[in-house]
Formats: structure tokens, C-alpha cells, sequence
């Protein structure tokens, strides 16, 4: 009779072994397998996708390129602190960091371009480490690892050479260092030069992180016990000693780091607290919204390599998510660690609503990281002994929803790589069809009209490409004309050329055809228009821009002087501004459009006009009227304006 009680043969238990020692084998090799996948989609076509580089790409190559050769940045600083660049100023990290691989590579947008990309790779990389520690599974750390790879928002950070690329992998180290941390009853040194060090990261890797980083060393408070307030306090202070340079840096460079913000918050010296706390609940809660997260992704159109009307977060990983933040609510409330990644959730979100933009995905870089961690209760769950029964049908779902609309997104991607919009963005033409063509003339320097200013940094970046150098080039000063036979970069508008060269929808290519001439300030009888509006609409949209096609007559006796570089205060240019019913002023003059030819007495014009519209709505008067910039208004020399009614929405 066969014993059902007797313990089963050696052979069986050894064969058991066997393969829980294979499979526990398999699951590193797995994770390691989806991480090299990863880094292919990741580093794909990544100098053609987006075609060019973005401008700010430019400024930061260029400088890393600078400091690799001789310590010095574009303008001469020896390893400055930041970077300035087009009124900002660039963090630290990334340029050095780009520095160290040009010295050892040399410059080149494939280098700039697989920083980024790698650093993506590595952001979700540790992102499955982390989950995989908290959870003590590996399984749950290869899903994660997968979900984050295949989340838009990630992949369209990582693909370009800027700060914010660098940012999601550096938050997850803190976050490494924290959870460490967390699970050890008393810090040591080791706990405290970790937690300080990724904090400091932080700070000087992107611009958020000077808000978003002091918030989660305060958030470390969570993590408060009688054996770590000592640590504790010493982590907070060795933080604020690290910031000192900062404040230095601020100091001496006088809204260097502040300059930014006031652009771009509503938080200005005039609104009021109610005000302030009031706009920053409606985008605290903008920047939350499902429909961002799943439909449209950020709503900004000149956003860097976003493709327009995709979601920023897989649909999976927001179910996981929400599951994952009722379970802590049910389950974990008590738990140290997850109620420390609640708050720093909620802080990821407080520097991008204080500033005009909805849902700006590179601001909330740091909100991605965290979305992506609350998926890790939700796993832990499925792979519970309870739901064994459960498992296999609800881990193929999952994989099944996220390779899905992963790939989904990555055709989609792939196949706007041609659309005019990233190609006109990323200034893709303009090594091709204006840098090549100037080189390739024999007068130098080569002269850069460049108010915007772009054309400047996009020269000396390809430019260094191509083996030629900043000395190639000469900036013209606003009030300065090229000389005559000069060749010229310019992304000045409204000004006839007739010797240009090559031209795109930014950029003009042009050969000074004409020496520099003197202008006075026109006689009185010289200062008589006749403007019309043919198609004035009656009606716009607050805060849209207005862009009419305004008749123009010569009624002087004078010819007006066409647009020049050098015309300075003598201009003759269109203008506007907005009154009330009552015909009072309620704005400055706006929407200056120079004559982009001479005119004669009794010739006419077609100019292209815009002007913003006011942000309250109302009844408005628009009145246009000719100057001469430095001299007068032709309305206080007896001519007649123009004046539009138009009713704001």
C-alpha cells in the first residue's frame, strides 16, 4: 500500500531546487534583456529623430565643447557655475558631464544626443532596482523597468541633449539612497553623505530642482526617529552649506537665477496672495489632470520633440498607479516610506504650477518618476499568494496593454520625423541650406544679424561640426550695418534683400549689397498716410494674437526709407495700440512693423501687422498709425490714424 504520508523522494526535492534556481536565474537575465531592448529603442535614429538640433541643444554642446578644450565658457568665464545663454542661465551637471565625453570623444550631436538617451535608459533602469528592493520581488522591478521604457513622456525627454534628460535618473537615485535609508533603524555616515549628495544633484541638475530638492530634504522628516534626528539634522545642514555657492553665484550675476521665473510665473510683485493661491490651485490641479496624463500630453506646441495630441503616461501604469495610491491609503498608511513618496509625489508638482504653462512636461519631469513608483503596491498584490490563481491572466493583460500602446506611441513618433512643425523647431535645414553656403564664400567674417537671438549659437555649434570656430564670425550690434559685400546670417524679418542666397522660414543667407547710408528725421509734410484694414475682423479671442494685412499709402511729398540694419531711431515703421470706448490709450505702442522697401510719394504697401489681444474681455479700440522711430508719430504731425472696433471674448 502506498504511504501518502511519507516524505517525497530526494530526486523530487532536488528537481524542485533546480528550477526555482533557474528561474531565479532568469529574472536578472530577463531584467538585463528588457534594459538593452530598451537602450535600442532608446538610441534608435536618434540624430535623425528629431532631424537638427534644438537651440538650446546647441548652447549646451557648444559649452561643454568650450570648457573641454580650454575650461572657459562661450564667453570667456572659467568654469562658471552656470551657463548663460539667450537671457537664461544653463545648470551645471549636464555640461560637464557632456564635457568629460567630447574631451574623450570629441564634439558631436551623436555624443550630445546618447547622453540623453542613455540617461533615459538608466532613469528606468534603477526605477526597476527600486521597485525591486521595495517590493523583494524581481518580477515586479522587470514590469516596472518595461512600463517606464515605454512611457512617452520619458522616451520624448530623453531625446533630446538638455538638463531635463538627465533629471528623471538623478530623482531616482535620491530615491535609492531614501529607501536605503528607510529600512535602517539608525543613519550612518554612509545614509547622510548619500542623501546629501543626490539632494545636491538635484539642486544643480535642472532649474525645478532649486525648489523641488529643499522640499524633499524637508520630506525627510517623515523618516524622523529618536534614533535619526541627529543624522537628520546634519543632513539639512550639510544640504544648505552646499546651496552656498549658489547664493554667491546669485549674487554676483544679478537675477541669474531668478530672471527665468519672473518671465515665465504669474506670481508678479502686484498680484495678491489671494491671487497667487488661487492660480496656483487651478494649475496645481491642471498639472493632475487625466487628460493631459492619457490623452493630449502637453498642450504647449513648441515643447521639445513632443508629438502633438499623444498621452504622456501609458494607461496601464495610470491604473496600477491609482490602485497602488488606494492600497497605501488602505494599507500603507502607517508605512514611513510610502507616505514620504505621497509627499514628494505632491511636491514634483509645486515648481511647474507656479509658473503660466499648463501641464508642462519637462517641469514635471519629477512627477513622472513618481507616478511610475505607485505602481509598485498594485504589483505587489498580483504576486501575493492570494491572487496566484489570478496572476498569469492579469500579468499577460498587463504586458498585452503596455507593449501595445507603447508601441503604438513609437510608430507614431517614428513616423512624424519629417512633419515641417519638428523639423522648422529643431532648425533642421539650417546646417544644410544657410551654414554651408556662408562657409563656402570667401569674405570673412561672417556677419550675424541676430535679435532673436538663435542664429549665433547654431553658427558656433556647426561651425565647430565642420571644423571651422567662433572666429569665423562677427555679431552685429542692433544700430549696425554690415559692410558692403559682406556675408550675412539674419533672422531679421521685413527687410527687402535682393542678394540672398538661401533662406528658410527662420533664417536668411544675404550679401550686402549696398553701402550704409545716413537718414534724418522726415519733414512734416513728409508724415501723411492713408491706412485702411480691408478684412478687420469684429471680433477676438483674449490673449490670442491678431494678425492683419494693412493697406498702406504714401501721402507725403518725401520718400520713406525702407528697412535697413543700421536705420536705427530713423525707421519708418506701422504701429498700433488698444483703447477704451472713450478712446483712451490702455496699452503702449505694440506691433512695430518695419517698411520692408523704400516708398515713394503716392506708392502703396501691403503689410503683414500683429498685435496681442487683451486678456479681459470687452469692447476695444485698435488705432494704427505710421512713425519714425526717435522722431514722432505721424498722428502728431496732422495725419490721420486708423482706428478698428473689435469685441474681446
Amino acid at each position: 500500500m502506498k504511504n501518502h504520508n511519507a516524505p517525497p523522494p530526494i530526486v523530487g526535492i532536488t528537481n524542485q531546487k533546480r528550477v526555482r534556481g533557474s528561474w531565479h536565474f532568469r529574472l536578472p537575465t530577463i531584467f538585463v534583456v528588457v534594459l538593452i531592448c530598451g537602450a535600442i529603442v532608446y538610441t534608435s535614429r536618434v540624430t535623425r529623430n528629431p532631424a537638427g538640433f534644438f537651440v538650446d541643444e546647441s548652447s549646451i554642446a557648444y559649452n561643454a565643447y568650450t570648457i573641454s578644450q580650454t575650461g572657459q565658457d562661450e564667453f570667456g568665464n572659467s568654469w562658471p557655475l552656470y551657463f548663460r545663454g539667450f537671457g537664461d542661465y544653463k545648470n551645471p551637471v549636464y555640461v560637464y558631464l557632456l564635457a568629460l565625453l567630447f574631451k574623450a570623444t570629441g564634439p558631436g550631436i551623436l555624443t550630445a544626443r546618447l547622453l540623453g538617451a542613455l540617461a533615459g535608459v538608466a532613469a528606468a533602469g534603477l526605477l526597476g532596482i527600486l521597485a525591486a528592493r521595495i517590493s523583494g520581488r524581481c518580477e515586479v522591478g522587470i514590469i516596472v523597468v518595461l512600463s517606464a521604457l515605454l512611457t512617452p513622456w520619458l522616451f520624448e525627454i530623453s531625446r533630446v541633449s538638455m538638463e531635463v534628460a538627465l533629471y528623471p535618473f538623478m530623482l531616482v537615485l535620491f530615491l535609492l539612497a531614501a529607501h536605503r535609508a528607510s529600512t535602517r533603524p539608525k543613519w550612518t555616515w554612509l545614509h547622510v553623505l548619500g542623501l546629501v549628495a543626490t539632494l545636491v544633484l538635484l539642486t544643480y541638475t535642472y532649474s525645478v530642482g532649486r525648489l523641488l530638492a529643499p522640499l524633499l530634504a524637508l520630506g525627510l522628516i517623515l523618516f524622523a526617529t529618536r534614533m535619526r534626528w541627529l543624522r537628520l539634522v546634519c543632513i539639512w545642514i550639510l544640504y544648505a552649506l552646499s546651496l552656498i555657492p549658489l547664493f554667491i553665484f546669485q549674487r554676483d550675476h544679478d537675477d541669474a537665477l531668478t530672471g527665468r521665473f519672473k518671465l515665465i510665473s504669474y506670481v508678479q510683485p502686484e498680484s495678491s496672495i489671494f491671487e497667487v493661491a488661487w492660480k496656483f490651485l487651478k494649475h496645481f490641479a491642471a498639472n493632475l489632470n487625466p487628460w493631459y496624463l492619457l490623452v493630449t500630453g502637453d498642450p504647449n506646441i513648441y515643447q521639445v520633440a513632443h508629438v502633438a495630441h499623444t498621452p504622456a503616461l501609458l494607461l496601464v501604469t495610470f491604473l496600477l498607479m491609482l490602485i497602488g495610491v488606494w492600497m497605501i491609503a488602505r494599507h500603507h498608511r502607517k508605512d514611513r516610506w510610502w507616505r514620504f513618496v505621497l509627499f514628494g509625489l505632491l511636491a514634483s508638482i509645486v515648481p511647474a504650477s507656479l509658473t503660466i504653462d499648463y501641464f508642462h512636461m519637462l517641469r514635471l519631469a519629477p512627477l513622472l518618476v513618481f507616478l511610475i513608483l505607485l505602481m509598485v503596491p498594485a504589483l505587489e498584490k498580483i504576486f501575493s499568494p492570494e491572487k496566484q490563481r489570478w496572476r498569469k491572466p492579469v500579468l499577460a493583460l498587463i504586458a498585452i496593454m503596455t507593449l501595445a500602446q507603447g508601441g503604438a506611441f513609437q510608430w507614431r513618433y517614428h513616423a512624424s520625423a519629417g512633419s515641417p512643425w519638428r523639423l522648422h523647431l529643431f532648425d533642421a535645414s539650417f546646417s544644410r541650406v544657410i551654414l554651408s553656403p556662408a562657409l563656402a564664400q570667401p569674405a570673412r567674417p561672417i556677419y550675424i544679424a541676430d535679435p532673436a537671438p538663435t542664429a549665433y549659437i547654431q553658427s558656433y555649434w556647426y561651425a565647430v561640426l565642420s571644423g571651422a570656430g567662433a572666429n569665423d564670425f562677427a555679431l552685429l550690434r542692433i544700430d549696425q550695418s554690415p559692410p558692403f559685400g559682406a556675408v550675412v546670417i539674419s533672422t531679421e524679418a521685413g527687410c527687402d534683400r535682393p542678394r540672398v542666397l538661401a533662406q528658410t522660414d527662420l533664417y536668411t543667407l544675404y550679401i550686402a549689397d549696398r553701402q550704409p547710408r545716413s537718414r534724418s528725421p522726415l519733414p512734416e509734410s513728409a508724415m501723411r498716410a492713408e491706412i485702411s484694414v480691408p478684412d478687420f475682423p469684429a471680433s477676438a479671442r483674449r490673449g490670442e494674437k491678431l494678425r492683419l494685412k494693412v493697406h498702406v499709402v504714401n501721402r507725403g511729398n518725401v520718400v520713406w526709407g525702407g528697412c535697413e540694419r543700421n536705420a536705427g531711431p530713423m525707421q519708418v515703421s506701422l504701429g498700433g495700440r488698444w483703447l477704451n470706448p472713450a478712446g483712451q490709450a490702455i496699452s503702449k505702442e505694440e506691433g512695430r512693423t518695419p517698411l520692408p522697401a523704400d516708398m515713394a510719394p503716392s506708392s502703396v504697401a501691403d503689410l503683414e501687422w500683429a498685435i496681442d489681444v487683451p486678456n479681459q474681455p470687452g469692447q476695444y479700440l485698435l488705432e494704427l498709425d505710421m512713425l519714425q522711430e526717435g522722431v514722432a508719430w505721424f498722428g502728431l504731425k496732422g495725419s490721420k490714424t486708423w482706428r478698428g472696433t473689435v469685441v474681446v471674448d
